[in-house]
């Protein structure tokens, strides 16, 4: 079983019950935040910081 380090506007989306546009604005927030390129990844570690949401919350809902 493998574990994602990365999280994705879908995921983002199952999390907060909000649309999946909502998850990519947020994703494009947080890039800003941690002064990311466009083309980085966001990992859920840093999802978790910004959000402050547990990251054992978010593992439930993170699919492989």
């Amino acid at each position: 079983m493998s574990k994602r380090i990365c999280i994705y506007p879908k995921d983002i989306q199952r999390i907060t019950g909000k649309s999946e546009r909502y998850g990519r604005v947020l994703i494009h927030k947080i890039k800003d935040h941690f002064q990311k390129e466009k083309s980085q990844f966001v990992t859920i570690r840093e999802f978790t910081k910004y959000t402050g949401i547990s990251e054992d919350e978010v593992l439930k809902f993170i699919s492989d």
